[in-house]
């Protein structure tokens, strides 16, 4: 059963992931250069694709009612990959959020 907790972790990441390639896409100016130029847009739909996937082989073996609000920690990740790869500021709203999301899962889990 944990493995299925762990990657549940995991494409939580991969969708935090996801969305950064797409904050990089969004970048280019042109909807041509979007489609025909931006490996970023690519990457960012295959992430996104294979978090899909992933969730729905988690949803075989872990109830909905776990399995969706336990994705809420993509939230998490993707406040992690702003600070530390956007350089985007953290502010304190921010840190209580995830707290927010971190107490919910905490009592999802137990």
């Amino acid at each position: 059963m944990i493995r299925y907790y762990i990657l549940l972790i995991i494409m939580t990441m991969i969708g935090a992931f996801a969305g950064f390639f797409l904050k990089k896409a969004s970048s280019t100016i042109g909807i041509k250069k979007l489609i025909f130029n931006n490996y970023y847009l690519y990457v960012g739909i295959i992430l996104y694709l294979l978090s899909a996937v992933i969730n729905i082989y988690i949803l075989r073996f872990l109830d909905y009612s776990i399995v969706l609000p336990l994705t809420s920690i993509t939230y998490i990740w993707t406040m992690v990959v702003s600070y530390f790869i956007l350089n985007e500021q953290i502010s304190i709203k921010k840190i209580i959020g995830v707290g927010l999301i971190v107490l919910g899962t905490f009592i999802l889990i137990i």
